[in-house]
């Protein structure tokens, strides 16, 4: 807020709503920013995007290879995700020519989907994987805040000012028999879901010029109605293939009587979730979002510890948020072997995403690699906020 008021872009009015919408957004004080915010005056440019993207992404891909001890001439399939940078040539190019991978490397670039491109590039490299064999396919999900940066005066564009943060995660998938035993999770399922032919949905996350011309992201009061919209089905989809025929069969006869006996009024059932998986990570989206999440699954706020706390100590960092929030219950020594995780995504389009995992293996709680090693400990804190967060804008025409 202290850079915020020093450059002078902004007015007392639209300081003071991003300071109660930071006080009630879930985030703490240790997040991380992109140095563009840093100065005393915006001026975001590509040279600035490109240097936090480079830090987070070769970072983030420097410790996967070093750990793994993969060659960088083995990996096969290369995908990286973006949402708002987009430059030629790609991230992906970016990332082959960084590490000098082989001239035959098939590579994707996803740009403009959102914070569930990360679940998605995972779908799209386990579908790749089943063609090329004895492949190592490397997916790399990132955000620039830099980019993301909006300096108008349209309330339902400074949303993403305040809730998103820098970050970057690199996952190695491999379908090589040798690496059986060595992997540290196998890939059950990845579902998705896509409603971007509803008007509301499409139009809920929606990045636009404002009144004066200005780039930004508007967010709406349809984003929640879309979101459920969305996850809805994609939960139905996950529960057929995870969920103990016990629970089936109660989902099933509740649905019966309520169609038949609507005088009833008898509620619809909801599948215990959090009981068919061991660790459910959902995507920390923003504090109102987790909330109606909560509200509807029923879920414990232990269920739903590991998504706060990724939300306070690093904010929203997009698709990479839900490895956060992996490392959070692997750093807490939860993940034991034959768990079953489930990481479920949701962004602009409206889109989800679920992927279900089982641990090979019980996940070393000390590992130095892990962003969360050295204040585990700390955790997890009482988040206060100041009131309700509520996205509450109509939407843009």
């Amino acid at each position: 807020m202290k850079q915020s008021t020093e450059t002078g872009y902004f007015s007392e009015e639209t300081l003071d709503f991003m300071k109660r919408t930071l006080e009630r957004s879930g985030l703490g004080d240790s997040t991380y920013l992109a140095e563009v915010f840093l100065g005393n005056s915006y001026h975001p440019s590509m040279k600035h995007a490109r240097r936090e993207l480079e830090m987070a992404i070769f970072g983030a891909v420097d410790m996967l290879l070093a750990k793994t001890g993969v060659k960088s001439q083995d990996v096969g399939i290369v995908i990286a995700n973006c949402c708002i940078y987009n430059t030629a040539p790609s991230l992906s190019s970016l990332i082959v020519n960084r590490y000098n991978f082989r001239e035959s490397i098939i590579t994707y670039n996803l740009v403009g989907m959102g914070c569930s491109a990360g679940l998605l590039a995972i779908g799209l490299a386990k579908q790749l994987l089943q063609v090329h064999k004895n492949s190592y396919a490397l997916v790399v999900s990132t955000e620039s805040t830099t980019d993301n940066l909006y300096l108008g005066t349209d309330r339902s564009k400074f949303v993403s000012n305040c809730l998103f943060r820098v970050g970057g995660a690199a996952i190695l998938l491999s379908n090589r028999p040798s690496d059986h035993k060595t992997s540290k999770y196998q890939l059950l399922h990845a579902i998705h879901n896509n409603t971007s032919s509803s008007d509301k949905s499409y139009n809920c996350i929606h990045r636009e010029e404002d009144n004066n011309g200005i780039i930004g992201v508007n967010i709406n009061r349809d984003l929640l109605v879309s979101a459920v919209a969305t996850i809805k089905p994609n939960l139905i989809t996950v529960g057929h293939l995870i969920l103990p025929i016990k629970e089936k069969l109660a989902y099933q006869v509740i649905y019966i009587i309520r169609k038949l006996l609507p005088s009833l009024k008898i509620k619809q059932y909801i599948p215990n979730y959090s009981k068919t998986v061991d660790h459910f990570l959902p995507h920390v989206g923003g504090k109102p979002v987790l909330d109606d999440l909560q509200k509807t699954l029923r879920l414990s706020d232990e269920v739903m510890e590991a998504s706060r706390m990724t939300l306070y100590r690093y904010g929203n960092t997009s698709s990479s948020s839900i490895w956060y929030e992996l490392a959070y219950v692997e750093a807490k020594g939860r993940v034991k072997e034959g768990d079953k995780v489930w990481q479920l995504s949701f962004g602009s389009g409206f889109k989800c995403s679920s992927v279900v995992w089982r641990a090979m293996r019980t996940v070393d709680d000390n590992d130095d690699n892990n962003p969360w090693t050295d204040e585990i400990d700390q955790f997890p804190v009482v988040v206060e906020c100041g009131g309700a967060f509520t996205i509450d804008f109509a939407p843009s025409h």
